[in-house]
C-alpha cells in the first residue's frame, strides 16, 4: 500500500526515476511479476491505474534526498522491497539495493527460498548480520553452510521449524561466524549434541539460544553448550526429555549472566530447579509442566532471585496457596505470575491482592477452586493489577465478571465470553460488519 500511494506522486522527469508503468505497454499487457495483480495496466493508455497522467512535478517524492528514502523503505519487509517498492521505477530499485537493507534478510515463510538464493546473498552481500530462514523448507545444509562460510559477520540466526537441516549447517555457522550472538533454531529434529558442541568450542559470544523441541538434544550438548558459552543470557528450552537437572545446574554454575531461562515440559525436578538460585539476574522464569517441582523451591528461587519480573508456573499441579502468598510477599520485583492449572484457591488471589503492589498480570486459568469471592477480592485490593485471567474458572459467574469490567476498567478480565466480545469489538473497528460478510 505504501509503494500505490507513492507512486501516484512519481516525477517523470530524468531517465532514472522513470515510472516504469510509463512507458508505452506491449498489446496484452505486463506479465504478472508474481504480485497480486493490483499494477494492471490500461492497455488504452500505457499506463497502469496506480499512476494519473496529471503528474506535479514539485510535489514528487523522488525530489527528497535518498537517506530520507531510504529510511521509508527501511520500514519495509523483504518482500515489500522486493516485490512492491523495487518495481516502481529504477531509482526504487536502486534504492532497494542498498547494502543496508541487506544487512538484517528475514525470509521467513517464503517457500521459493532456497539453496541458490543464499549462495547468491552469500557471494554479493557479505555484509550480512542477521538470518532469518523459519518455515522456508527449500533451503538445505549446503545453502546455510555456503553463506556461512562468506559472512563471518553474522551475529543472529533463526530457523524454527526447518526440520530438513542437520548438525552441519549450525556446525558451520560455529565454525565460520565468531559473532555469533543468538540462534534460535526450535523444532528441528535433526539436531544432536555434536552441533552444540561445536557452538561450545566456538562461539564464545554466543547470548541467546532456543532448542525446544529439539528432541535428540541430551545433558551430554548442553553442558558442552553452556562451559563455551559464558555470555549466555537466555536460554530456552521446551519438551526436550532427554534434558534433565544435570543441564540446569551446568547453566547456573557456568552461566553468571542468565536473565531469561525456560525449561517448559523438561525432565526437571526441584532438584535442578533449586541451583537457580544462584542467578542474580535472572528476571524471568518459565517452569511450566516440568517432571517435578515442589512449593519450597519455588519460594526459595523466588527469595533469591531479587531481580525476577516473571514466573511462569502452569501444568504445575503441586503449587498452592501457601507458595502463592510466599511469593506475593517475596517477589519484590515481580509483575507476571501465571498459575493455570494450578492447585490454587480463592486465598492465593487474595493473598496476591494483599501482599504484592508490583504484580500486574495473574493468569488463574483453570483453576476449578477460584470463585467469585477470589476475582472481587483480588481486583478490589490490588493496586497494581492490570490483567486477570479467569478463562474456564467454571465457579466464577459471568455476571459477577461483566460487574467487575464496570468497576475496575484498567484491568483486563479474561473469559471466554470476555474475550469474544473484544474480538468481535476489534472487527467491528477494523470494518466488518455481519451484513456484508461471506457466507462460507
Amino acid at each position: 500500500k505504501v509503494c500505490k500511494r507513492k507512486c501516484a506522486e512519481v516525477q517523470r522527469c530524468t531517465p532514472c526515476k522513470q515510472p516504469r508503468c510509463a512507458f508505452p505497454v506491449p498489446e496484452g499487457g505486463v506479465e504478472d511479476g508474481g504480485g497480486s495483480g493490483d499494477a494492471s495496466s490500461n492497455s488504452g493508455t500505457g499506463h497502469c491505474h496506480l499512476c494519473p497522467l496529471d503528474v506535479i512535478d514539485t510535489s514528487s517524492i523522488n525530489r527528497l534526498p535518498s537517506s530520507i528514502l531510504l529510511k521509508v523503505f527501511s520500514h519495509l519487509s523483504v518482500k515489500e522491497r522486493c516485490l512492491c517498492a523495487s518495481l516502481v521505477c529504477k531509482y526504487w530499485r536502486d534504492l532497494c539495493l542498498d547494502f543496508q537493507f541487506w544487512k538484517q534478510i528475514d525470509l521467513s515463510g517464503l517457500q521459493q527460498v532456497n539453496d541458490d538464493l543464499l549462495v547468491k546473498i552469500a557471494s554479493r552481500r557479505q555484509n550480512v548480520t542477521e538470518l532469518n530462514i523459519s518455515d522456508c523448507r527449500g533451503v538445505q545444509d549446503h545453502g546455510v553452510c555456503s553463506l556461512a562460510a562468506h559472512c563471518p559477520g553474522l551475529q543472529r540466526y533463526t530457523a524454527y521449524r526447518c526440520k530438513q537441516l542437520s548438525d552441519l549447517s549450525l556446525s558451520s555457522l560455529a565454525l565460520h561466524c565468531p559473532l555469533l550472538a543468538k540462534v534460535h533454531v526450535g523444532n528441528q529434529d535433526k539436531l544432536t549434541d555434536d552441533a552444540l558442541k561445536k557452538l561450545g568450542e566456538h562461539s564464545s559470544e554466543l547470548k541467546d539460544i532456543h532448542l525446544g523441541q529439539c528432541y535428540s538434544i541430551t545433558d551430554e550438548g548442553m553442558v558442552a553448550l553452556s562451559k563455551g558459552c559464558p555470555k549466555l543470557q537466555r536460554i530456552y528450552m521446551q519438551e526436550n526429555k532427554l534434558v534433565t537437572d544435570k543441564s540446569v545446574r551446568a547453566f547456573a554454575e557456568h552461566c553468571p549472566e542468565l536473565q531469561f531461562v525456560g525449561f517448559m515440559g523438561c525432565s526437571v525436578t526441584s532438584l535442578g530447579v533449586i541451583h537457580l538460585t544462584g542467578l542474580r539476574n535472572l528476571s524471568s522464569l518459565d517452569l511450566r509442566h516440568i517432571s517435578e517441582l515442589n512449593n519450597e523451591t519455588v519460594m526459595e528461587v523466588v527469595r533469591k532471585c531479587r531481580n525476577l519480573s516473571s514466573l511462569n508456573l502452569c501444568l504445575n499441579w503441586s503449587i498452592n496457596d501457601r507458595c502463592v502468598e510466599i511469593i506475593a510477599k517475596e517477589g519484590r520485583s515481580l509483575k507476571e505470575l501465571y498459575l493455570v492449572s494450578c492447585k490454587i484457591t480463592d486465598h492465593a488471589l487474595i493473598a496476591i491482592g494483599q501482599y504484592s503492589s508490583t504484580i500486574e498480570t495473574v493468569d488463574a486459568g483453570w483453576c476449578k477452586e477460584i470463585t467469585d469471592q477470589g476475582a472481587t477480592q483480588i481486583a478490589r485490593s490490588s493496586k497494581s493489577l492490570r490483567y486477570l485471567g479467569l478463562m474456564r474458572c467454571d465457579k466464577v459467574n459471568e455476571e459477577t465478571v461483566e460487574r467487575l469490567v464496570v468497576q475496575y476498567p484498567h484491568i483486563v478480565f479474561s473469559t471466554v465470553m470476555q474475550d469474544c466480545k473484544r474480538t468481535l469489538e476489534r472487527a467491528y473497528q477494523m470494518g466488518w460488519s455481519p451484513n456484508t460478510s461471506n457466507a462460507s
